[in-house]
C-alpha cells in the first residue's frame, strides 16, 4: 500500500506479527523464571514460615515476643512470594496484551490488497496532503460498545476466574465486539500513518492555535482535559485528607484533642512507610513507588533523546560501548523508544506488586482512603499503559519506515502526552505515598 509520499509493502506488516511473537516469548520466559521458578521457592518458604508460626501459636512455652517475631517472618515470606509471583504474572499478561495489540494490527494490514500506485516515481500528487482519518470515529464506536457491556463483562470474568457464580457467555459478547472494533480502528490508523513521511501536515487557521499543526493542537486540548480529570482526584483527596487522623499524626500528637486510636484512619502512606500501620513497613515497601518515580522521569528523558536523534540532520554515532547500542540513526531512535517502553512497563509491574502487598496487609478498596488511592493511582496506571500501547507502534515504525527530521513530530506529539503522565506521577507520589 502507499500514501503520503511513501510506499509500504504489505510484507512490512508481517514484521509486526514477528515482533508480537518475540514479545510473547519474552513474557512466557519471564513468567517461568519469576512466577514459577523463584515464586515456587518463595512459596515453599512462605508455607514453612506459616507452619512454624501456627505451631508456635499452639505452644504455650513460646513468648509473645517470639510469637510476634515469627508472625513478622511469616508476613515477610508472604510478601516476598507475592513479589515474584505477581511480577512474573504481570509481565506475562502485559506481554500477551502487547502481542495481541501488535500482532492483530499487523495481521489485519498484512492481508490488505497490495496498492502500488504512485510507487514508480516515488511521488503521488494524490497523497501530498495528510488527509483526515476515519480511525477516531471507528475507535470511539468500539469504546462505546465496550463500556456499554463492561459491567456484564466484569461479572462474566469474575465468575470464570473465581469459579463462583453463574458464567454466562453472552455477557462477554458486547464488550468483545467493542474490543474488535477498537482493534480495527487502531489497525486502520496504523495503515494511514505508517507511510507518512512528514509532508502535508494540516495547519490550524484559528486562534489560539493559529499556525500550529492540527495534531499538536489536538494533543494540547486533550492534555488540558486530562488535567481536569486528575484535578478531581487531587481535590477530592486533599478535601477529605485534611480531616483524617492518620497513624503518623496520632503518634506525633497532631490529631485533635481527645482523639483515640479508634479515630485513626490508615492511609497508603501509613502502610508503606518504615514501621508502618501493619508493623511491617520498611525501606523495601517504599522502594517500588520510589523506583517508579525515577523510572518515569528517566523515560521522559529517553523519549526526548529519541526525538532529538530523529530531528538531528547531522547525527553521529557515539563512541565507546554506546556505539554498539546506537550504531546508526534509525537504530538509535528505535532503541531509545524501546528503553522508554521498558521503563514504562517496569512501572506497571512494580505498581501491581505494590498493590498486592497493600491488599495482603489489609489496605483494600473497600474503604474511603483505599478507594481514592486505588482509583487515583489506577487511573494514572491506565494512562501509562495506554501510552505503552501507542509506544509499541512507535517502536514498530522506527524499526521499519523510520523517523527523521521530517516526520519526527509523531514522537514529539506522543512525548507531550508522556511528559504529562510523568508530571502527574510526580504530584501523586508525594501526595499519596509520603503525606
Amino acid at each position: 500500500m502507499s500514501g503520503f509520499n511513501n510506499h509500504v509493502d504489505n510484507s512490512v506488516w508481517g514484521r509486526a506479527v514477528l515482533m508480537a511473537g518475540a514479545i510473547l516469548t519474552i513474557g512466557i520466559v519471564a513468567f517461568a523464571a519469576l512466577g514459577l521458578g523463584v515464586g515456587s521457592v518463595k512459596h515453599d518458604t512462605y508455607d514453612d514460615a506459616k507452619s512454624v508460626y501456627y505451631d508456635a501459636m499452639d505452644d504455650p512455652t513460646v513468648s509473645e515476643e517470639e510469637l510476634a517475631h515469627l508472625h513478622h517472618e511469616e508476613i515477610d515470606a508472604h510478601l516476598s512470594y507475592l513479589t515474584y509471583w505477581v511480577a512474573g504474572l504481570t509481565i506475562l499478561i502485559i506481554s500477551v496484551i502487547y502481542a495481541i495489540f501488535l500482532g492483530i494490527g499487523g495481521f489485519i494490514n498484512s492481508i490488505q490488497p497490495q496498492d502500488d500506485h504512485g510507487h514508480d516515481d516515488g511521488h503521488d500528487d494524490h497523497h501530498d496532503e495528510h488527509h483526515g482519518s476515519a480511525s477516531p470515529i471507528i475507535f470511539c464506536i468500539g469504546v462505546l460498545l465496550f463500556l456499554m457491556g463492561f459491567p456484564d463483562f466484569v461479572e462474566a470474568l469474575r465468575a470464570l476466574m473465581s469459579q463462583g457464580g453463574t458464567f454466562v457467555f453472552g455477557d462477554l459478547v458486547l464488550s468483545t465486539i467493542g474490543l474488535a472494533i477498537i482493534m480495527v480502528g487502531v489497525a486502520n490508523w496504523w495503515r494511514e500513518d505508517l507511510p507518512f513521511i512528514g509532508h502535508g501536515e494540516q495547519i490550524a487557521t484559528s486562534a489560539p492555535f493559529e499556525g500550529e499543526h492540527i495534531r499538536k493542537a489536538g494533543i494540547w486540548v486533550f492534555i488540558m482535559s486530562e488535567v481536569m480529570v486528575f484535578a478531581t482526584f487531587f481535590s477530592s483527596y486533599l478535601r477529605i485528607r485534611t480531616e483524617w487522623c492518620t497513624k503518623w499524626a496520632f503518634d506525633d500528637g497532631k490529631c485533635s484533642v481527645g482523639a483515640t486510636e479508634g479515630d485513626i484512619v490508615l492511609t497508603a502512606s501509613d502502610y508503606l512507610r518504615p514501621d508502618g500501620a501493619a508493623g511491617t513497613g520498611d525501606f523495601w515497601t517504599m522502594l517500588p513507588g520510589a523506583v517508579n518515580t525515577f523510572a518515569l522521569i528517566i523515560s521522559s528523558y529517553t523519549i526526548v533523546l529519541a526525538l532529538k536523534t530523529a530531528k538531528a540532520k547531522d547525527w553521529e554515532a557515539p563512541k565507546g560501548v554506546l556505539r554498539f547500542l546506537l550504531p546508526d540513526k534509525k537504530t538509535a531512535v528505535r532503541n531509545y523508544l524501546i528503553a522508554t517502553l521498558l521503563l514504562g512497563s517496569m512501572f506497571i509491574v512494580l505498581k501491581l506488586v505494590e498493590w498486592s502487598h497493600l491488599v495482603a496487609e489489609g489496605f483494600t478498596v473497600g474503604t474511603v482512603q483505599g478507594s481514592i488511592f486505588y482509583v487515583a493511582t489506577g487511573a494514572h496506571g491506565l494512562h501509562v499503559f495506554v501510552g505503552l500501547l501507542i509506544m509499541l507502534y512507535l517502536v514498530f515504525k522506527a524499526d521499519t519506515v523510520g523517523y527523521d527530521e521530517d516526520n519526527g513530530q509523531g514522537i514529539e506529539y506522543f512525548g507531550l502526552y508522556w511528559h504529562f503522565v510523568d508530571l502527574a506521577w510526580v504530584v501523586i507520589f508525594p501526595a499519596f505515598y509520603l503525606y
